[in-house]
């Protein structure tokens, strides 16, 4: 299988990992114009599991480095089985409720509000489970990035007061959903083995743990997502009729998505051998900073905004940029 060797390679694949956590969510965007998003996360979720499969049956099968995709699978013992899907069910329950805080609040305010308390929290629990890194630099890098999601919270506020709206439920909605998010990465980083290359009896190689954690979504999709579907946050009730309604270009945009959060997902957990799980899941959280850019940019989500909101929002970005680099430092 695929091993990464070298601290710089890691680091690259975190930030492949961020660009894919922060751009998944347009799919979502795009597909909103004529597709529910209950409707769309079926979609994502079947992209996830499939691109589970072909990162396990091409990186993870190849090379004469570890252990392979199958090997690995037959060998896996069930408290590692658990944990992953365990990470998978978690993660789930904790994504519904952003992409329903997206629909509701914009990715303006959506990603940095969830994913940036999801980042901060997240940090702390995977080190804690697992040292690794400068913690002056680590937790100095985390603590600008919550600085920046706080300024853009405010930014965002001067902006819905403008429009005399603030959607307090899709904020509440996002706390919440960060707060989940940030353990999931701690269940699936505890089913792998500490050792890619010579994994311990029992334990997950990163490829066979993110397909186990890729059928915990599944699974648990068939519960929140359908009770989603039954008292959606906004709108009427849906029925799983209405997903076999929809065209080719609705799912496969939903499939897309599932596939890049995938991506990212995988290169993140693959990357951890060498950055260690904290700097891993960190780095791609930075992913908040790519969502807001798309939303400021190319959505508009901030078009024409009061005086201060851009000063805010540069503020925020410079912020994001510098916790970032500190967070790499820490590894080093």
């Amino acid at each position: 299988m695929f091993i990464v060797g070298s601290y710089t390679l890691a680091v690259i694949l975190c930030f492949i990992t961020m660009l894919c956590w922060g751009s998944w969510a347009n799919t979502q965007k795009i597909a909103a114009k004529s597709w529910r998003f209950e409707l769309f996360y079926w979609d994502y979720v079947l992209g996830i599991l499939l691109f589970s499969l072909i990162l396990g049956f091409t990186f993870g099968s190849s090379g004469s480095q570890g252990m392979g995709f199958f090997e690995n699978l037959k060998q896996a013992e069930s408290a590692s089985i658990i944990s992953a899907l365990a990470g998978g069910i978690i993660f789930n329950l904790a994504n519904i409720l952003i992409v329903a805080a997206i629909s509701i609040a914009g990715m303006s305010v959506a990603f940095p509000v969830g994913i940036g308390i999801a980042l901060v929290l997240g940090v702390i629990i995977n080190y804690i489970g697992m040292p690794q890194g400068n913690p002056v630099w680590l937790f100095g890098g985390v603590a600008l990035v919550g600085l920046a999601i706080v300024i853009d919270a405010l930014a965002y506020g001067k902006k819905a007061a403008q429009a005399k709206k603030v959607p307090a439920k899709g904020i509440i909605i996002s706390i919440v959903g960060g707060v989940l998010m940030a353990m999931f990465y701690r269940f699936v980083a505890g089913s792998m083995a500490k050792s890619m290359e010579s994994p311990e009896a029992g334990m997950l190689t990163p490829y066979v743990a993110v397909f186990i954690f890729s059928i915990g979504i599944l699974i648990s999709n068939f519960v929140f997502n359908t009770i989603l579907m039954k008292k959606p946050f906004e709108g009427s009730p849906i029925s799983f009729a209405d997903y076999f309604k929809g065209g080719m270009k609705e799912h496969l945009t939903g499939i897309l998505g599932g596939m890049i959060w995938c991506l990212g997902m995988s290169l993140s957990i693959i990357a951890a051998g060498k950055a260690g799980f904290a700097i891993s899941y960190g780095l791609g959280q930075g992913a908040t900073l790519i969502a807001a850019l798309w939303g400021v940019f190319i959505w508009k989500e901030f078009k024409n905004p009061p005086k201060g909101v851009n000063t805010l929002l540069t503020l925020m970005f410079i912020l994001f940029a510098i916790g970032l680099a500190m967070i790499i430092v820490a590894g080093n």
